[in-house]
């Protein structure tokens, strides 16, 4: 089937999606007519409020949708005299496929490249293009492998299949405001539920013909290497920019710290990680994919790209970057315009490294800390109580926390690397020792020199009492001071935490209605209402809008540190008792009504069984 017949298919039943709302409407109106024509009183009125509130949830998703517009263009705009030699380039590639060139050139901060445009009267006038281009593209691809991608993008107007955008835009939104609206119990839902599982099976398709469509677009422009090596490169960059934003960017910015340069970063790392970064090219392309996916397997594109017909063209390996001038200035201008740094402390990477690791290893030590505490009987604690607990032999007691299916002897041997995180904090805090950043590598500790320290050996004397004192003299010669690490965070908190899983409408303490959001470090409790109606939608609606940091801080939080030992009185529904270390109890009721969200209940139950087998040794 052509392409545009499985557009034009598409956009027909979008028409249709709304038709079948006003259709459905007028059904009700005539039931409610029938109803009242015929029958009168109560039942009658029952009747017609469950038909009015079953199209209505219909009806109000409809409406939401024709009144919604989409957002504001993001990015930054980079004109023809900021770039001349990228804006040749996508006017010359613009006129090579058979298409206008856009009006707009965008920067994002993503791996990926785009076009759009603002047309009218359901896409028969088209209006504003935009090209959007995907900064770590710019920074990591070559001229060739870019002007591959530009070419694929501009193939996307070429094939008109920009033309009806805003008007999928809106029939998708349509969907998704009314799915989410209506329930199982509601009939009207159920026809809306088949008809967009039908939509969403039809335009998966029509998509994943467009991609390749505009890949014959970027091979007949730009050659078959370099559609090729562009396709086979994109999961590398990818790649490397996920780990950039998760170990370098991700722990700084959930503790309060931000880079002052964030995709300059990513062009140095890019750099540095060479090697690694090879061996992935090395690995074949993915060949799955799923009907509901937009683009097909990459295997595939990259099959149906080599089966192309070949043309010469003049290979240019330049970087990218030669097409934008002072990329470094324009990274940090599209920095402005899309990085919200809130409250954060914006340092240079150096010092950003430096005060990540550093509130890194203190959080670890708090943990320690707020157990030694109670061990000890102080209200706060440091390297110096855990020291006292090893004179006093009752270290094992501490360490049992921390590695609970492990013998004492074990127990108390594997904490010599928990003990040498906290004597890593003393040296900090001593002005001995910093974090030293690196692209390459991990941070690494070294001394004012600049030579890397490592305190294992210590760490193991310090474990045991009979060479404790010796830990202490290696330490003072050191100029380690054990008083300067002490705890800062006394109580628990969620930072660094993920969100695993949610069960809606529980029962805490035998009344209190609430919802329990999973997490990797504890439990948290919010308020919720006596009903069991929409929980899911509810607490959906809550993890969208914030972190487990912010949760924890929020509402009531219970630190799995913070609990003893776990009483499971019954499986299903789960009913668990949490005893905890002050000697409070949390009792939690999973209600058999409630809203299921996933297997999060089979989760809890994990959670519980792991809390209470980790005391029962």
């Amino acid at each position: 089937m052509p392409t545009a017949l499985r557009a034009a298919i598409s956009v027909v039943m979008l028409a249709g999606f709304y038709l079948l709302g006003l259709v459905q409407l007028a059904l009700v109106g005539w039931l409610l007519y029938e109803i009242w024509t015929h029958a009168h009183g109560v039942g009658a009125a029952k009747l017609s409020w469950l038909l009015i509130a079953a199209v209505g949830a219909v009806v109000a998703g409809l409406w939401r949708a024709v009144r919604a517009k989409p957002g504001e263009p993001e990015g930054l705009v980079v004109t023809p005299e900021q770039a001349p030699e990228l804006w040749q380039q996508v006017r010359a590639l613009a006129a090579e496929v058979g298409t206008r060139a856009p009006d707009e050139i965008r920067l994002v901060p993503e791996v990926n490249a785009a076009v759009s445009e603002d047309t009218r009267l359901l896409g028969l006038i088209g209006g504003t293009r935009r090209l959007y281009i995907g900064m770590p593209l710019m920074q990591t691809f070559s001229v060739d492998q870019m002007r591959s991608v530009l070419a694929h993008e501009l193939g996307h107007y070429s094939g008109s299949h920009t033309r009806l955008s805003a008007v999928a835009y809106r029939g998708r939104l349509a969907m998704h405001e009314t799915l989410d609206r209506v329930g199982t119990w509601n009939v009207f839902g159920w026809v809306f539920k088949a008809y967009g599982w039908l939509y969403r099976l039809v335009s998966s398709a029509v998509a994943r013909r467009q991609e390749l469509e505009a890949d014959l677009a970027s091979v007949r422009v730009a050659g078959v290497e370099a559609a090729v090596s562009s396709m086979r490169e994109l999961p590398v960059v990818d790649a490397a920019w996920n780990f950039y934003m998760g170990r370098y960017i991700g722990y700084g910015w959930e503790l309060g710290y931000a880079p002052d340069d964030v995709f300059g970063g990513f062009s140095q790392l890019y750099r540095a990680r060479a090697d690694e970064l090879a061996e992935l090219r090395e690995q074949e392309p993915s060949d799955e994919t799923s009907r509901w996916d937009s683009h097909p397997a990459i295997a595939d594109r990259i099959a149906a790209m080599r089966a192309a017909p070949r043309t010469p063209h003049a290979v240019d390996g330049r970087p990218a970057s030669v097409l934008l001038p002072a990329v470094e200035a324009a990274g940090l201008a599209l920095q402005r315009e899309v990085v919200d740094f809130g409250t954060r402390t914006v340092l240079p990477w150096a010092d950003f490294t430096a005060a990540s690791m550093t509130l890194v290893t203190q959080n670890r030590a708090d943990r320690v800390f707020r157990s030694a505490a109670r061990h000890t009987g102080v209200p706060a604690a440091g390297l110096a109580e855990v020291f006292g607990l090893v004179e006093a032999g009752r270290l094992g007691d501490l360490a049992a926390e921390f590695f609970p299916k492990a013998t004492r002897a074990e127990a108390v041997a594997e904490f010599a690397g928990v003990m040498e995180n906290l004597i890593e904090l003393a040296a900090v805090r001593s002005g001995q020792v910093r974090w030293q950043h690196s692209w390459s590598e991990p941070a690494r500790l070294v001394d004012r020199d600049g030579q890397p320290v490592d305190f294992t050996e210590i760490a193991k004397l310090a474990v045991a009492p009979e060479t404790l004192e010796e830990a202490r003299r290696r330490m003072a010669e050191r100029g380690v001071q054990v008083e300067t690490a002490t705890v800062v965070q006394t109580r628990a908190t969620g930072q660094g935490a993920e969100v695993l899983g949610a069960m809606p409408n529980v029962k805490v303490d035998g009344g209190e209605h609430a919802d329990l959001i999973l997490l990797s470090k504890g439990f948290v409790i919010t308020p919720a209402p006596k009903s069991t109606d929409d929980g899911d939608k509810r607490v959906a609606a809550l993890l969208g809008g914030v972190s487990a940091a912010e949760l924890a801080a929020r509402y009531r939080y219970i630190a799995f540190e913070e609990i003893a030992t776990v009483r499971i009185d019954r499986e299903v529904p789960v009913t668990a008792t949490l005893l905890l270390h002050d000697g409070r109890t949390v009792g939690i009721e999973e209600r058999w009504t409630a809203d299921k969200m996933g297997k999060s209940d089979d989760l809890f139950r994990e959670m519980l069984t792991h809390l209470r087998d980790r005391t029962d040794r």
